[in-house]
């Protein structure tokens, strides 16, 4: 593990292990249940210059609750760069204020290249269509403890994505992710022109996974443990593809997909945003409130995982336990109203 997290690539297979195990740990802060104060002092630089709110809120939420305080940046508009400052200059005088540093930009690449002008730990919160490392660890995350609940392994699991796969970032990051982990069926479902780019692809059946793609979701996936939606990234199409784009509803990850082609089991997840206008065909608000729906679990879990990535980065992943408290405010029982109640008696 380099100094930096920038892409999948960087990862070990004992890394990612550490890294979960850390999480674990940090699971009864992030829960609001205890206190640390571990990073007190620290300073975090969250430079987002493409549009979010999950990921630049969830980092800053993570870094908080370790005791650090943030200083955010956000959009083009109201930085240097918009003078003409290059990455590297920005690079170094941001890392002269802050002690991490959190950046998303739009520019394949972009975060590597201002990542090597500085000894200060930067995280990669996403690169136009590259990566998105942080977001592929929680979903691994999201993925192992639903398969705990389920009384289901990883290895030997059934994936199935869908959507964007040839801009969606998240999904690039997961199966590089998947590539350290025993073999399992993974099954690629994407509109023409969209499809998985191809070198990644090699990469997990050279990893020893079974990769099936196919272009609808018209199909018996009855055997599918999980199926991870993406919204098709259009902000990242030239202007010809936006006006001969249309999706079908056979790429509608809803209610009725889940209990006519999947089974009881079956996990839904989507990195988030979801298009939950009429006619996007995206995962659908009607799964909201169904146990099998993930994803405001799998956000949740977005937060120890990147704590336990500042953790590991920054060298305290063995010390931040020694002085936990109780929270001093009473915390809800459920975030959401409408969360589902889980039963551990749910096998699916």
């Amino acid at each position: 593990m380099s100094a930096h997290l920038l892409s999948v690539d960087n990862l070990s297979r004992d890394y990612v292990d550490h890294l979960f195990h850390v999480t674990r740990r940090m699971e009864p802060i992030a829960q609001r249940q205890k206190i640390t104060r571990v990073l007190e002092g620290a300073v975090l630089g969250n430079l987002f210059f493409e549009a979010s709110t999950r990921t630049r809120m969830s980092f800053h939420s993570a870094f908080s609750r370790l005791g650090g305080s943030v200083c955010d940046t956000t959009g083009f508009t109201f930085s240097s760069m918009a003078k003409g400052e290059s990455l590297y200059d920005t690079s170094r005088v941001i890392s002269g204020y802050v002690d991490a540093i959190v950046m998303r930009h739009p520019d394949l690449g972009s975060v590597a290249e201002f990542a090597a002008a500085t000894h200060v730990p930067v995280i990669n919160g996403g690169d136009g269509p590259g990566e998105h490392p942080s977001q592929a660890l929680l979903d691994l995350y999201t993925i192992n403890k639903e398969f705990e609940r389920i009384g289901k392994a990883l290895p030997g699991a059934h994936l199935l994505l869908t959507g964007d796969l040839k801009y969606g970032r998240t999904v690039h990051s997961l199966l590089k992710l998947l590539a350290l982990y025993p073999p399992m069926q993974i099954t690629l479902v994407s509109p023409p022109g969209l499809e998985m780019p191809f070198e990644l692809i090699d990469r997990a059946e050279n990893a020893g996974h079974r990769v099936q793609q196919r272009d609808t979701l018209q199909a018996d996936y009855s055997d599918v443990d999980v199926v991870y939606a993406t919204r098709i990234q259009k902000e990242r199409f030239t202007q010809e593809m936006v006006e001969g784009f249309s999706l079908s509803s056979d790429f509608s990850v809803d209610r009725a997909f889940l209990d006519q082609r999947c089974s009881t089991h079956t996990i839904a997840m989507h990195p988030l945003p979801r298009d939950s206008r009429p006619g996007a065909n995206d995962l659908n608000v009607d799964l909201n409130g169904d146990p099998r729906l993930a994803i405001f679990r799998q956000t949740d879990n977005g937060i120890p995982v990147r704590m336990a990535i500042f953790a590991t980065l920054m060298g305290v992943e063995d010390t931040f336990d020694r002085n936990l408290r109780d929270v001093g405010w009473k915390p809800p029982h459920q975030v959401g109203v409408d969360d589902a109640l889980l039963t551990s008696g749910r096998k699916g």
